[in-house]
């Protein structure tokens, strides 16, 4: 990551303008994290041991992936072609980061090689995987931690915020998309149809009914969990349905997030303080010193809104799922985003939601899924017209695998559960 000094505003703008992408040049991004248990005793999966994670890295080193190391230890993998990775979450949450590509076809194709690589390494393991919005069988003090530096830092700071934040890390798990954009409008307008249909769709995959065996009470604790973890970085942002909203709007939100920590010659320094402070060189741990672009790019990294701009959207709002499920996610949100019908259509709908309607939605969400009232009426029914509109158009992008399918094959599994909820 260069060196370059950011000593403007001007200059964080400028980074998101330069994530803008041509119109025939748009990419999907599909990423997931998995829960790791041994077959045997049904815990989940330590780093170290035979069996541990760090031998599951170990294993797809020899097939060719590069590792990325921590004092000497794997903590993340490259493909061998540099195209995706995988990582680690706090409580050894399994992740692949895709490749941008130009149609869940290619997708579909990645993930499936990904899966089959993963299950092989799992079975002579006797590992099981499980795609679900929350660990459905662990207590948070039985979850064994990464040995991650900065999981330190965020597990000795998350407590101060909320009371959910130690779940966040440890025992849930999601499903997300990235997509680019073109303009900065249509990075506003992206966002505010992403921001505004969010609980609808976090009703939709809702997977995490179970904590500990229970029933919990709700559709999705994970979003529940979300909650209550930390309002400085986290949730929905009403400031995305203003007028003045922009790359600039967004710089302003980023600057005022506390900084969980810097990368200095090698450090990880505790600051807490905002980013703004840093790009006014009154940084207490490092003062006088002005943010490079890589701190830049790593305090983008360390907010977590629901729909957050890095020089893509991450939409981040979805319950990991089934396998099924992965793709259906970016499906969905291709078939919106991507369509410019579908574009205009939402973002004429959510304007005429007001925040405190959305938000209102968001909260209940949790508990309610499908069932959720906006406007007198379940979401079940608002999630069918959006899938049914998001069909629609993927059938207009005209994308054909060798077996003459569109992209809208892998919508399936949502009608299918809007068809078990009675939508």
């Amino acid at each position: 990551m260069t060196r370059l000094l950011i000593e403007s505003t001007e200059q964080l703008i400028h980074y998101f303008q330069q994530g803008e992408k041509k119109p025939d040049s748009l990419l999907i991004g599909t990423e997931h994290e998995q829960l790791l248990f041994f077959k045997d005793t049904k815990t989940r999966v330590p780093y170290d041991g035979e069996r541990g994670i760090r031998s599951i890295l170990e294993a797809f080193v020899a097939q060719g992936w590069k590792p990325i190391l921590e004092k000497n230890q794997p903590i993340a993998l490259l493909s061998p072609d540099a195209t995706h990775t995988i990582s680690l979450e706090p409580g050894g949450q399994f992740e692949l980061s895709g490749a941008p590509l130009p149609n869940l076809h290619d997708s579909y194709d990645e993930l499936t090689s990904y899966l089959q690589q993963l299950d092989l390494i799992l079975t002579t393991k006797s590992i099981d995987r499980l795609g679900v919005g929350f660990d459905p069988i662990s207590k948070r003090q039985d979850v064994p931690w990464m040995p991650k530096q900065r999981y330190k830092i965020m597990r000795d700071y998350m407590p101060t915020k909320g009371n959910h934040g130690l779940d966040m890390m440890t025992r849930t798990c999601t499903i997300q998309v990235n997509l680019d954009y073109v303009s900065e409008q249509d990075f506003v307008h992206k966002m505010r149809v992403a921001m505004g249909l969010q609980p609808i769709l976090s009703a939709l995959f809702a997977t995490s009914s179970v904590v500990e065996g229970k029933d919990s009470g709700y559709k999705s604790y994970r979003n529940f969990i979300w909650l209550d973890t930390d309002p400085d970085r986290c949730g929905l942002l009403p400031f995305v349905f203003d007028e003045n909203m922009g790359y600039a709007r967004y710089v302003e939100y980023l600057l005022d997030i506390p900084m969980y920590y810097i990368n200095y010659q090698g450090q990880m320094l505790v600051s807490g303080q905002p980013f703004r402070d840093f790009l006014d060189k009154k940084l207490a741990v490092l003062p006088g010193k002005s943010p490079t672009r890589a701190d830049w790019v790593h305090h983008i990294s360390m907010t977590f809104p629901e729909v957050r701009l890095k020089r893509y959207l991450e939409l981040r709002s979805a319950d990991c799922g089934d396998d099924s499920m992965i793709l259906a996610l970016s499906a969905l949100w291709v078939g919106i985003l991507y369509d410019a019908e579908n574009l205009k259509m939402g973002h004429d709908y959510i304007r005429t939601l007001p925040f405190s309607t959305i938000h209102q939605v968001y909260s209940a969400v949790p508990k309610q899924g499908l069932a959720t009232l906006l406007q007198d009426e379940p979401i079940g029914h608002l999630a069918r017209q959006w899938v049914e509109k998001s069909k629609e158009g993927l059938c207009r992008r005209r994308y054909l695998n060798a077996k003459g399918q569109d992209e809208t094959i892998y919508l399936e599994p949502l009608f299918a559960i809007l068809e078990k909820e009675g939508y």
